[in-house]
C-alpha cells in the first residue's frame, strides 16, 4: 500500500489559503530563510487592496503547524517549512494566478526548481555509490564537505547545517561510530564547527542523528569555518 505524505491544516484548507501559505514560505526562502524581517515577507504575500495585518493569519498558521519560526519580528524557515514548501509546489490545487504573480516569485520558482533538479542528479549519483563504503578519515572529509556545500546552496541554510541531514545523506556509507568520531575530528582540524543550541521541530531520530559529546552536550548543526 503506497504512502502518502500527512498534510498540514494549511495544506487542508481551501486553495486561496494553501496558494497565500506556499506563497509565504516560498517568499521567506527565497530571501535566504533565516531571520527575515516580517514586513519584508509579508509585502510579497499581499495581494492588492490588503494591508499588512491581513496577511498576519498566514503567519500565526505556519507558526502553529512549526513550519516558520518568528522572534521580534524576523522570521525563519523551518526543516518542515521547507518540506511542506515543496509538497505546496507540486499541488495541482495551488491555484497561483498570473494576477498575483510578480518578477521576485518567476525567480524564486525557477530556483526552486534548479536547486531540486541539482538535488535529485545528486541523489542518483549518490545511489549509485551507496555501496561504495568510505574507508578513511581523508575519504570522508571530502565527501562531507561536498554534502555540506550542496545541502546549504540547495536549502539556503546560511551555512548552519543540520547534522541529521548530512549524517542521512551519506547513509550506509560511513557506520554510525565512524561519522561520529570523523566529525569531531572535521572540529578539531577547523574545518568545521559542531554547534549545539535549539533544534526546531526535534524529534528522537533527529537527536539521535545528531552528535551527542563525551561531555554530554547535543551538537545539532554544523558551521564550516
Amino acid at each position: 500500500m503506497a504512502v502518502t505524505a500527512t498534510k498540514t491544516d494549511s495544506q487542508k484548507a481551501s486553495p486561496k489559503t494553501a496558494a497565500r501559505t506556499t506563497r509565504l514560505l516560498l517568499a521567506l526562502w527565497d530571501a535566504g530563510g533565516r531571520n527575515i524581517g516580517k514586513g519584508k515577507v509579508t509585502d510579497r504575500v499581499k495581494i492588492k487592496g490588503e494591508k499588512s495585518a491581513d496577511c498576519e493569519k498566514f503567519f500565526v498558521e505556519l507558526e502553529k503547524e512549526e513550519s516558520i519560526i518568528v522572534e521580534r519580528n524576523k522570521v525563519s524557515i523551518t526543516e518542515k517549512g521547507i518540506e511542506q514548501l515543496g509538497q505546496g509546489l507540486k499541488n495541482a490545487d495551488l491555484g497561483i494566478t498570473a494576477t498575483i504573480v510578480g518578477a521576485w516569485m518567476a525567480k524564486a520558482l525557477l530556483k526552486w526548481i534548479q536547486q531540486s533538479e541539482a538535488t535529485m542528479n545528486s541523489a542518483a549519483t549518490n545511489g549509485k555509490a551507496a555501496h561504495s563504503k568510505i574507508g578513511s578519515y581523508e575519504e570522508f572529509k571530502q565527501v562531507v564537505l561536498e554534502v555540506f556545500d550542496r545541502l546549504d546552496r540547495d536549502y539556503n541554510l546560511d551555512n548552519l547545517v543540520p547534522i541529521y541531514r548530512i549524517r542521512r545523506a551519506i547513509g550506509e556509507q560511513v557506520s554510525r561510530s565512524h561519522f561520529n568520531e570523523w566529525m569531531l575530528n572535521l572540529q578539531a582540524d577547523d574545518l568545521l564547527q559542531l554547534i549545539g543550541g535549539e533544534m526546531p521541530s526535534l524529534t528522537p531520530d533527529i537527536a539521535e542523528d545528531s552528535i551527542e559529546t563525551k561531555l554530554g552536550g547535543v551538537r545539532y548543526y554544523a558551521k564550516k569555518l
